[in-house]
């Protein structure tokens, strides 16, 4: 497979990423590896110090979770967990407690395939509603739900018929601190669809609770950004700037920084375009190094899950610049899905193997708890 990196030096990283690296691309074909997730995090006593600020895994928060996608945090800390396959919901206490909340009725997850039940989200001072995306039977949507205890009601729909095809199906969640939902959709596998900003497909919108377009929107549509792929991840920084992990096809899988009204290239240009109406992403991977989902940004730094690269990338974060990407623990746990802050700081990350293109082990999936 043809390869491109943006950064000099990534080679090296690339080389620490390949051990636990596999084929996760956009088709059906499962991972073979021959290395087996660990079941607990290294034991201190018997490692070397790692340096401050390395990411740590502090404990193995839950296990035995069906492909969790979307994480979304309560005010006392606990989280709600979409679980893609079977379409359900549970809650995440603290301290490793899993209650099933229900399941949301519609949800279309094909065990193997990328569709189902994908991001959530919980608006700013309202934790009785959440916001999900889902693929149903005939197109891909976002929904919302009210949640009783430990219950979540049915899913009454605010935005529907974003295309849907067998994969790209995008699905991140994202509220801004005004309330604003920004919601990644993929390409449908239908490249054209990204460059027409009135196509909910290839894009990052941005819609109020009820699913219409913001007032300030570029096109007076729902339509923030266009000319993506498939965007898995979205994270603000403490700035209020937009980041955004996006898969590539055969060169380069990207974060991007997200602008009003920007056209990312897609299916035109994947990776740099030197196209000065275009915009170049600020980190590039080889597609065989990566496969860049759920990102979270805290203290400057841009962490990304990535599932064929099976680590946690960390990016240093300059203002509007991003550095040199570096791995952690590579190989270690199979595939990496989602990344969130918690309330109190730490990252929730989820591993992914039991998506059917991974090697799952006893207690997979599991959500980790990690330092920074």
């Amino acid at each position: 497979m043809e390869r491109r990196s943006l950064l000099t030096g990534l080679a090296a990283v690339g080389a620490v990423t390949l051990l636990g690296c596999s084929r996760d691309r956009d088709d059906p074909r499962p991972k073979v590896s021959s290395t087996a997730p660990a079941t607990t995090a290294p034991d201190p006593s018997t490692s070397a110090a790692p340096a401050a600020g390395t990411p740590q895994i502090a404990s193995t928060i839950a296990t035995g979770l069906n492909v969790p996608w979307g994480i979304a945090f309560l005010p006392g800390g606990d989280a709600l967990v979409s679980q893609r396959d079977d379409g359900s919901i549970v809650r995440v206490s603290v301290d490793g407690t899993t209650t099933t909340l229900g399941s949301v009725a519609g949800s279309n997850g094909v065990p193997g395939g990328e569709g189902g039940l994908l991001g959530i989200a919980l608006a700013p001072g309202d934790d009785s509603t959440l916001f999900a995306y889902m693929t149903t039977a005939s197109d891909d949507r976002v929904v919302r739900m009210r949640l009783d205890g430990d219950s979540v009601g049915d899913p009454e729909p605010i935005l529907t018929g974003i295309p849907i095809g067998s994969r790209h199906h995008g699905g991140r969640l994202l509220f801004d601190d005004e309330g604003s939902l920004y919601v990644s959709t993929g390409d449908s596998g239908n490249g054209e669809l990204a460059q027409d900003r009135d196509s909910l497909a290839g894009k990052v919108l941005r819609i109020d609770r009820d699913g219409k377009a913001v007032t300030g929107n570029p096109f007076g549509n729902r339509t923030w950004s266009y000319g993506h792929r498939n965007i898995e991840g979205l994270a603000l920084d403490q700035d209020g700037r937009l980041w955004a992990a996006e898969f590539g096809e055969k060169s380069a899988d990207e974060l991007n920084l997200i602008e009003r009204g920007g056209n990312y290239g897609w299916p035109q240009v994947e990776g740099k375009g030197g196209d000065g109406d275009l915009i170049d992403p600020k980190v590039t991977w080889g597609t065989d190094e990566c496969s860049p989902s759920g990102v979270a940004i805290t203290k400057s730094t841009a962490y990304v899950g990535a599932l064929q690269g099976e680590c946690l990338f960390a990016v240093p974060l300059d203002g509007e610049s991003a550095g040199k990407p570096v791995a952690h623990f590579a190989g270690d746990h199979g595939r990496i899905r989602t990344v969130a802050v918690a309330p109190d700081g730490a990252l929730w990350v989820t591993t992914s193997n039991t998506d059917g293109r991974g090697d799952p082990t006893k207690g997979d999936d599991r959500i980790f708890r990690v330092t920074v």
